[in-house]
């Protein structure tokens, strides 16, 4: 059960103008009509904040924690698109469109999330061409992101997807080549598209060949040269 507070993270939309780059865009007044209605909400580690197919009513933003975006296929075979840090915005591709989620996100932490309504979003849209604009942007490089991971999933073999998975979490999620695992072994799996003893096989093969080193949960890139070569040629 979800549980509703307030953290310091998510005080007034004013506040959010300095992190979510597309807010710069909105004056005091607009900033006021995002906040109306605005809630935040605690998710423990494991719940769910969106589920796929239900009723696309808010646009969120993670104010804190790390959270699992990801597609619920078919016999339980679960796809993720990406992890969520604080201040993404996730929501918008359904804005316009069938008002629908088509993905799910789960802490995968003690997260804290902000719900923006979604009627809000769209009257301010209407009325600032500038943050249509980037809303548009925002949307449109998602998709492009999509379109990348597509190929790692479909093109690639199984060390190259683990080295694409390595890469973006040393990258883009921790930024450090030496990071904490928090992610489940059937996470690794839903990651690179494989099943979690293939993926846990290949990380076992990537610290033999000494590309990388674990400790308990702790994992070091210490090739990054080889990883990224592994990556290219798939």
């Amino acid at each position: 059960m979800a549980l509703y507070s307030k953290s310091e993270n998510c005080i007034h939309c004013n506040d959010c103008n300095s992190k979510v780059s597309m807010f710069k865009m909105l004056n005091d007044d607009e900033l006021a009509i995002l906040n109306a209605n605005r809630y935040e909400v605690g998710f423990k580690q494991g719940e769910n904040i969106i589920k796929q197919g239900t009723s696309s009513t808010h646009i969120i933003i993670l104010t804190s924690g790390i959270a699992k975006m990801y597609l619920e296929g078919l016999d339980n075979k679960n796809v993720i698109l990406e992890l969520i840090l604080p201040n993404k915005i996730c929501g918008s591709s359904s804005c316009f469109a069938d008002n629908r989620y088509h993905y799910s996100i789960t802490a995968i932490e003690p997260c804290t999330v902000c719900f923006i309504d979604m009627d809000n979003v769209k009257h301010l849209l209407k009325r600032n061409f500038e943050f249509m604009e980037a809303f548009i942007g925002h949307s449109s490089f998602d998709n492009l992101k999509t379109y990348e991971r597509l190929i790692s999933l479909t093109q690639k073999q199984m060390h190259g997807r683990i080295a694409d998975v390595l890469i973006y979490l040393y990258k883009e999620i921790y930024q450090s080549d030496n990071f904490e695992f928090v992610l489940t072994r059937q996470d690794i799996g839903d990651l690179s598209g494989m099943t979690k003893d293939s993926a846990i096989r290949v990380l076992k093969d990537f610290e033999s060949e000494g590309i990388i080193k674990t400790e308990g949960r702790n994992i070091e890139i210490i090739d990054k040269d080889i990883l990224q070569k592994i990556s290219l040629k798939g």
